[in-house]
């Protein structure tokens, strides 16, 4: 998945989902932390930076970010933003069954590896 631009005589508007049942939060990173290196059973995302320069995981490939990259991971894919000395923000859009508990965490610097706290 991609986003598509538009464009119309007043400028234009970026489409990231169109008919489709989906989820949306806006990932807020603090400075020096990473969420766990994950993966979903039941879902797909969707990922644009909005701020900052994460390094992101993306399946089996990883990637230092800036603002405006766009990366997509598909169910069973694993995946991680980690933040370096700036907030790091990201719109994620989640596609199929959303479930907080449909995160198999495969590392986790919190002690989160064999429990499902948020």
């Amino acid at each position: 998945m991609k986003s598509t631009t538009h464009t119309r005589p007043w400028g234009s508007f970026i489409e990231f989902t169109k008919n489709k049942p989906s989820t949306v939060k806006i990932l807020v990173v603090a400075p020096g932390e990473e969420f766990s290196l994950q993966y979903h059973e039941n879902r797909e995302e969707f990922w644009r930076v909005l701020k900052g320069e994460p390094t992101i995981i993306a399946g089996d490939e990883e990637f230092s970010a800036k603002e405006g990259d766009e990366f997509f991971v598909g169910k069973g894919k694993k995946h991680r933003i980690s933040a370096k000395d700036t907030e790091v923000r990201v719109l994620e859009i989640s596609f199929g069954e959303f479930d907080e508990d449909d995160i198999t965490r495969v590392e986790d610097k919190y002690g989160r590896i064999n429990n499902s706290d948020k």
